[in-house]
C-alpha cells in the first residue's frame, strides 16, 4: 500500500519558492550581464546587442539539450511516487554521462565556426567582432552548465528544491561581483576588461556552480557519478523522453532566435531593446516557473503513486499560486515602467523603442503564467510527445506566420512581442485541455 502523497500549500511553497530562486539564476546572469554591458562608456550600444545576440544562441544551445533534467526529475519522481527508488540508481550516472558528451560534440561543431553562426543572425561590423570575442569565452561553460542542469533534475526528482537553490544563490551572486570587477576594473588593481570582462565572469561562475553541483551530489545522495553496466532500462526512454524534448527546445529557440534576427534587422536601437525586453520576459518566466517546478516534481511522484484526485488539487493549485505571482510581477512591472529600462541601458533611442513595447511583455504575463505552470506538470508526467506536438504547432502555425505577416504590415517590434503573445496563447491553451480532457475522466476510478 502506497503512502498517500499531501497536495498542501506548504508543500508547494517547500518545493516551489526554492526553486523560483534556482530558476530565476540563468536569468539573472543574463541580466547582469546586460546591465553591466549596457551601461559601459565605450560602445556600450554595441556591447549590449552582442551579448543579446550570443545570449539567444547560448540559451538555444542550453535548452535544447538540457532537456534531460526535466526527463531525469519525471523518472526519479515517479519511480519515488512508486517506493522503487533502488531500481533507478545506476540511471542518473549514465543520463549524466550521455549529457556531457552531447554538449562536448556541440561545443567542438561550433566552435569553428563561430563567424558564420552570428552572420546568420545579422551580426555585422563591430557587433559582430564582439560576438566572437564573448562567445568564443563562454562556451566553455556550456559542458558545465548541463552538468549543473542534470544534477538539478536528480535533487528535483528526489523532491529537493534546496540545494539546486543554494548551487544557484552562489553562481548568480559571484556572477553578479565578477561582473563589476572584470567589465569595469579595480583602478591600480585590474585594468577593465569590458565585454570580455562579462564573459569570463559567467564563465567561472558556471565552474563554481559545477563544483558544488558535484560535491552535494557525492556527499548528500548515494548516487554514483561513475556509469555502470549494463545500460538501465529506463536509459531508453529517457533518451527518448530527452528526444522529443530535443526537437520541442528547437521549436521554442526557433521562435527565440528569429525574434532576435528580426530584431537585429531593424537596427541597433531596435535589438538593444529586444535584448532588455526578452531578458524579463525569460526572468519572469523563471520567476513563475517556481510552482511549474513544484508541479513537475509532485506531479510525478503522484502520477507513480496514481492518485488522480491528487494530480487534479495540484495543478488547481499550482495555477493559483502561480497567479498571484504572476499579478505581483504585473502590477511592479507597470508601477516602475518608465525606469525599469534604464537598468539596463542608458541609451535614449533604445529606451524609447524598450518603452514603447514593454506593455505587451507585461500583458503577456498570465498567459505566459498558465502555459508554464502546466508545462511543468506535464514534463513530470513523461507527456514529452504532447508537449513536442504542441510546441510544434504554436511555432509553426502561430508564432512564424504572425511574425512575418506583422513585418509585412511594417509593425517593427512590437509585430514581435504580438507573435509572442500568440505562441504562448496557443501553447496555454493547449495544455488546459489536454490535461481536462485526460485527467478528468480518471477521477471517478480513485
Amino acid at each position: 500500500m502506497r503512502s498517500r502523497i499531501t497536495v498542501t500549500r506548504k508543500k508547494i511553497n517547500s518545493l516551489a519558492v526554492p526553486a523560483i530562486i534556482a530558476g530565476i539564476a540563468e536569468p539573472v546572469l543574463s541580466i547582469t550581464d546586460t546591465a553591466v554591458v549596457g551601461n559601459i562608456p565605450v560602445n556600450g550600444l554595441e556591447s549590449l546587442a552582442a551579448v543579446g545576440i550570443v545570449g539567444s544562441f547560448l540559451s538555444m544551445l542550453i535548452w535544447i539539450l538540457g532537456q534531460t533534467r526535466s526527463a531525469i526529475s519525471a523518472l526519479i519522481s515517479q519511480y519515488l511516487g512508486a517506493e522503487k527508488l533502488d531500481e533507478i540508481k545506476t540511471l542518473p550516472a549514465q543520463a549524466i554521462f550521455f549529457n556531457i558528451l552531447l554538449s562536448v560534440l556541440v561545443l567542438l561543431s561550433t566552435i569553428f565556426i563561430i563567424e558564420e553562426i552570428f552572420l546568420l543572425l545579422n551580426a555585422s561590423g563591430t557587433i559582430l567582432e564582439y560576438c566572437i570575442s564573448y562567445y568564443s569565452i563562454r562556451v566553455w561553460g556550456f559542458p558545465l552548465t548541463l552538468f549543473v542542469f542534470a544534477v538539478m533534475g536528480i535533487f528535483r526528482g528526489l523532491q529537493n528544491t534546496f540545494y539546486p537553490m543554494m548551487i544557484a544563490i552562489v553562481g548568480a551572486s559571484l556572477n553578479i561581483l565578477l561582473d563589476f570587477i572584470l567589465v569595469y576594473g579595480i583602478e591600480g588593481v585590474i585594468a577593465p576588461m569590458y565585454l570580455e570582462g562579462a564573459a569570463w565572469a559567467s564563465l567561472i561562475a558556471q565552474a563554481v556552480m559545477a563544483v558544488i553541483a558535484l560535491l552535494l551530489l557525492v556527499r548528500k545522495t548515494d548516487i554514483r557519478l561513475v556509469p555502470r553496466f549494463p545500460v538501465h532500462p529506463e536509459l531508453k526512454n529517457l533518451v527518448f523522453m530527452s528526444l522529443n524534448l530535443f526537437v520541442r527546445a528547437i521549436a521554442l529557440n526557433a521562435a527565440l532566435i528569429l525574434a532576435v534576427r528580426e530584431a537585429t534587422d531593424l537596427g541597433d536601437r531596435y535589438i538593444g531593446a529586444h535584448t532588455i525586453a526578452i531578458n524579463l520576459w525569460l526572468f519572469a518566466a523563471f520567476f513563475i516557473d517556481g510552482y511549474a517546478a513544484a508541479g513537475n516534481i509532485m506531479g510525478g511522484r503522484l502520477l507513480g503513486a496514481r492518485d488522480y484526485n491528487g494530480l487534479w488539487r495540484l495543478a488547481k493549485k499550482v495555477t493559483k499560486y502561480g497567479a498571484y505571482v504572476c499579478s505581483l510581477l504585473m502590477v511592479l512591472a507597470f508601477l516602475f515602467y518608465d525606469e525599469v529600462g534604464t537598468i539596463f541601458s542608458n541609451d535614449r533611442s533604445v529606451l524609447t523603442t524598450f518603452n514603447a513595447i514593454f506593455f505587451l511583455v507585461i500583458l503577456g504575463l498570465p498567459v505566459n503564467m498558465v502555459a508554464f505552470v502546466l508545462d511543468g506538470i506535464f514534463k513530470g508526467l513523461g507527456e514529452m510527445k504532447f508537449l513536442r506536438n504542441v510546441l510544434l504547432a504554436a511555432t509553426f502555425l502561430g508564432f512564424v506566420p504572425v511574425l512575418f505577416f506583422t513585418k509585412f504590415m511594417g509593425w517593427g517590434i512590437s509585430g514581435i512581442w504580438i507573435a509572442f503573445l500568440v505562441w504562448m496563447a496557443i501553447r496555454g491553451g493547449a495544455l488546459v485541455w489536454k490535461f481536462r480532457v485526460k485527467f478528468r475522466p480518471l477521477l471517478q476510478k480513485v
